[in-house]
């Protein structure tokens, strides 16, 4: 895990937007037409968001957050590291503060939607495949760009 001591974890409330839009560009998340300005409500509205910062330029390189209830269940919504960026923890620490934040206010059951080729990674941290359910989404599109 060399340079994994050179990232802060933090749980934020607020967040510079570009740091957060181009994590989500990374994570192909992003639809350019949308208001960066928005993603402060974002954070804001999440139960818990998390950055991994790096230290010597002061920029995210990871983020995660989980939306809530704050009393009977949690999704982890979005999880994403910088491609130079991973394979140091990162993603790893950053799930582990999210799901230790959900365990310490007493939510027990956390889910999320895994993408194919992370599912190995979420498996290896606790997160099991729930056998008979089938994820859902309302709307006939799958491209978010296409509201």
């Amino acid at each position: 895990m060399a340079g994994a001591g050179r990232f802060d974890i933090r749980q934020v409330a607020s967040w510079d937007v570009g740091d957060i839009a181009d994590l989500y560009r990374e994570g192909g998340w992003w639809c350019e037409e949308w208001d960066p300005g928005a993603l402060q409500a974002l954070i804001a509205g999440s139960f818990s968001f998390v950055v991994a910062v790096d230290r010597e330029t002061g920029r995210a390189v990871g983020m995660g957050r989980v939306i809530s209830d704050g009393i009977s269940d949690a999704y982890v919504q979005d999880l994403v590291v910088r491609a130079a960026c991973r394979g140091q923890g990162i993603g790893e620490r950053i799930l582990s503060l999210l799901v230790s934040t959900c365990t310490d206010a007493g939510i027990s059951w956390i889910a999320l939607i895994a993408e194919p080729e992370t599912e190995s990674f979420y498996r290896s941290r606790g997160f099991l495949v729930m056998e008979g359910y089938t994820p859902m989404k309302f709307g006939g599109d799958d491209d978010a760009c296409s509201q």
